[in-house]
């Protein structure tokens, strides 16, 4: 069984006039990814590989995460497919994940992971929020062959927030 975690990066400021890769996360990104974390980090999953966008706001989210999860932040790999707002190059990515993974977390943008959550998942998904992480099962050996899944689970701040 293949396992795919998406999580979409927090919430980002457009106060400074920057590239888009250059965005930071506002106070509200950084407090979201606290919670997410947190809460992923209950489910006790074992997660084999984390890979994000180099974007700024993604990559800040996943440290935050990743900290969380107390998962070794060398293992972290930054790649340009998932600075994506389609979804055809996160297919392309995770199509291609070495097989040797189980489980792996990514970090990106929407409309791509709405997308991949809703093309790949089983349950539809209006919008994933900013910080949002959908959870999808595959009964496959190979990343290749992955096709409708099940949506697992999904975390969002809101949910988390009281």
């Amino acid at each position: 069984m293949k396992t795919l975690i998406l999580v979409r990066h927090g919430k980002s400021s457009w106060e400074y006039q920057v590239d888009d890769q250059d965005r930071p996360l506002k106070e509200r990104g950084i407090k979201d990814g606290h919670l997410v974390g947190s809460a992923l980090k209950s489910k006790n999953i074992s997660i084999d590989a984390a890979f994000s966008s180099p974007a700024n706001r993604a990559l800040h989210t996943c440290m935050i995460v990743l900290r969380k999860l107390d998962f070794p932040l060398h293992k972290l790999r930054i790649t340009k497919e998932l600075y994506d707002f389609s979804g055809e190059d996160v297919f392309h990515f995770v199509k291609n994940l070495d097989n040797q993974y189980e489980t792996v977390l990514i970090f990106g943008h929407n409309y791509a992971f709405t997308n991949v959550a809703n093309s790949l998942g089983s349950k539809a998904i209006d919008n994933v929020p900013t910080t949002g992480m959908v959870q999808l099962n595959f009964s496959v050996d190979r990343w290749e062959d992955i096709a409708k899944g099940t949506t697992e689970q999904t975390i969002f701040p809101k949910q988390l927030k009281k």
